[in-house]
């Protein structure tokens, strides 16, 4: 999959089988429309195409008020919503910077100068709630209009649902954000999880509890920044990390701001792997690129009064994460011996 920022790039297909959007968590309503796009692009020899925004227009517009909070939580990083993409079989990808600019454009201008000659659009596949243009002015029927008159087909994807829900990035915020990770699986069609590099962080882990931890290292975590200002996603999850050895490894996390040692705004995704496999060394996992699956939210956030009582939950986390784990493994057992 090739990437491009904006549509001004030699290496860009001089025509495409397009769909637009923001494609925040790419759930299975996008990769139902994704799977429609490419099987276009497949009948009429073209590549498939996804144009997506950065940052999100309602970011945009939220700063532009003045009211940054308006702004959607965000589901994934940049990264992770460029894999999902990629995993789902798409062969471009325009990210295009929402500002000003493209915030007055009109709708017509936004056909003729993004859709046909920025980027040779020959079929436009969009949602049944596509709006687009300054103020929202443009809709599906404007689009159609154009489409018909300049040469590109235009097709519309209704509401894709699972058990009569439609699926949407405001369903699996909603989701997360009441710590429903089986119902976030279920819209995502997979784990929710966060990729990125493991990061030098203050290590301070590394001196709580070292004894109850039973080694030097205390309660060691794997650092994943979190590069938006606002997560749809927090609080201490059971997970399991990814990419750093031939199997998955058991974990217990925290995703936010840290308010007992830090607070600074910024979000962090730390990662205390129960058992760190010796052959990795201290500071294996340093510069490694992770995936973390988010599987079963323990608690929210919370700020404590001194680092002796944030000692005291984390053992506990590491505790219960513990027992999560060994449920789920005399649940597969009972399943196997049903199945049997």
């Amino acid at each position: 999959m090739r990437v491009f920022r904006g549509i001004h790039h030699p290496g860009l297909a001089p025509a495409c089988a397009l769909t637009i959007g923001n494609f925040d968590g790419v759930h299975r309503g996008h990769q139902a429309m994704l799977a429609l796009l490419n099987n276009e692009a497949r009948h009429r020899g073209l590549p498939s195409c996804v144009m997506t925004f950065e940052p999100h227009p309602r970011d945009f517009f939220a700063a532009r008020s003045g009211q940054p909070d308006k702004a959607p939580a965000r589901i994934a990083t940049l990264r992770d919503k460029l894999g999902e993409l990629e995993r789902c079989g798409v062969d471009q990808v325009v990210l295009m910077r929402f500002d000003e600019r493209l915030a007055v454009q009109s709708p017509e201008a936004f056909i003729g100068e993004v859709l046909q000659r920025g980027l040779g659009a020959r079929y436009v596949l969009v949602g049944d709630d596509f709006r687009f243009g300054a103020r929202r002015a443009g809709d599906y029927a404007m689009l159609d209009r154009a489409g018909s008159a300049s040469g590109f087909d235009v097709a519309r994807m209704m509401s894709y649902e699972v058990h009569g829900l439609r699926v949407s990035s405001s369903a699996v915020r909603e989701a997360l954000a009441r710590g429903d990770m089986t119902a976030t699986a279920a819209l995502l069609g997979r784990p929710y999880s966060i990729s990125g590099h493991v990061t030098h962080g203050r290590k301070l882990g590394r001196g709580l509890g070292a004894s109850a931890a039973g080694a030097d290292d205390g309660f060691r975590t794997l650092n994943l920044r979190f590069a938006h200002r606002r997560s749809a996603a927090a609080g201490i999850y059971v997970v399991r990390v990814h990419g750093l050895t031939a199997q998955p490894l058991d974990g217990v996390a925290s995703l936010g701001v840290r308010p007992t040692v830090e607070d600074a705004g910024r979000i962090l995704l730390e990662t205390h792997v129960l058992d760190w496999p010796a052959g990795l060394g201290r500071e294996g996992g340093y510069g490694k690129l992770v995936r973390v699956e988010l599987l079963h939210k323990l608690r929210d956030e919370a700020r404590y009064d001194g680092l002796d009582a944030l000692t005291a939950a984390i053992r506990q986390d590491v505790v219960n994460a513990r027992l999560w784990f060994d449920g789920h493994a005399a649940e597969r057992r009972q399943t196997t011996r049903d199945r049997i």
